[in-house]
């Protein structure tokens, strides 16, 4: 278990592969923890050093009380790798994972040389929307969101051929801490990143799932084309988390990307 203290929390995270090698950082969706990359990370290159870590509020993190800021979780991502002392990071963020990735890149241009956009915006839904989210499982705990959320997880295909899993992914959700998940929804509520991530100019890469119910591909498109030169990709018959319905395609084109960037 590796656990780095930062400021206010300590966060746990994991750091595999060479240290002296090209660097990718994994920021993972609102409800899970790193085990959300498993299936990704076992089929990159053995060369790679592969950072995943927990966000504030999820997983073996401190989850503080909130509110939380996007601005908070950026910070925390930077600090990370900072305490790593490791720079010229390819950021792959999924979902409030994406934000953070474009706010890294925003402030921390120095850590960051490029940047995976996976089924995320630079902004999602509206103010009123998680407000509601977060009313929602503070009263009722996150279980009440779990059934839904599942069908915009995972297309229904995926959802028939292998239930465990889905299980599984629920059972993570609802035992996030209720103030990690509440507080890092309402970041997400209050984050508009549009002109910041508009400014950016560093290789940049979206990724979306045809099925995915939270960030449809037509959002992912329109925020990644937001940085000019940058690619989409389209993973048919996805959810919202094709990391874990198609580890395969999903590994290719990242590491394609990564290829075509000069990364490994």
């Amino acid at each position: 278990m590796q656990i780095a203290r930062l400021a206010d929390i300590r966060v746990h995270y994991d750091d595999r592969g060479p240290k002296d090698g090209p660097t990718v950082l994994f920021a993972n969706s609102l409800g899970t923890d790193f085990r959300l990359w498993d299936r990704v990370v076992a089929r990159l290159p053995d060369h790679l050093r592969l950072i995943r870590y927990d966000k504030r509020g999820h997983g073996l993190t401190t989850a503080p009380d909130g509110p939380y800021f996007m601005g908070d979780l950026v910070q925390d991502a930077g600090r990370l790798l900072d305490h790593l002392e490791v720079r010229d990071v390819v950021v792959v963020g999924l979902s409030i994972g994406g934000f953070i990735a474009q706010g890294l890149a925003a402030e921390r241009l120095d850590l960051i040389r490029a940047m995976v956009l996976s089924n995320t915006a630079a902004k999602i839904g509206t103010t009123a929307m998680w407000e509601e989210r977060v009313a929602t499982v503070r009263r009722d705990g996150v279980e009440a969101l779990a059934d839904a959320t599942m069908e915009r997880w995972f297309g229904r295909k995926f959802r028939d051929s292998d239930p465990d899993t889905v299980e599984a992914f629920r059972n993570m959700m609802v035992r996030q801490p209720v103030e990690g998940y509440a507080g890092c929804a309402a970041a997400i509520g209050e984050s508009d990143l549009y002109e910041s991530t508009a400014r950016l100019k560093l290789p940049t890469l979206g990724i979306a799932g045809s099925e995915d119910g939270s960030t449809p591909p037509d959002l992912v498109r329109e925020t990644t084309e937001l940085v000019a030169g940058s690619k989409f990709h389209l993973i048919r018959g996805s959810g919202h988390l094709p990391c874990v319905d198609n580890p395969d395609e999903y590994a290719r084109v990242l590491t394609t990307f990564l290829t075509e960037i000069g990364h490994i």
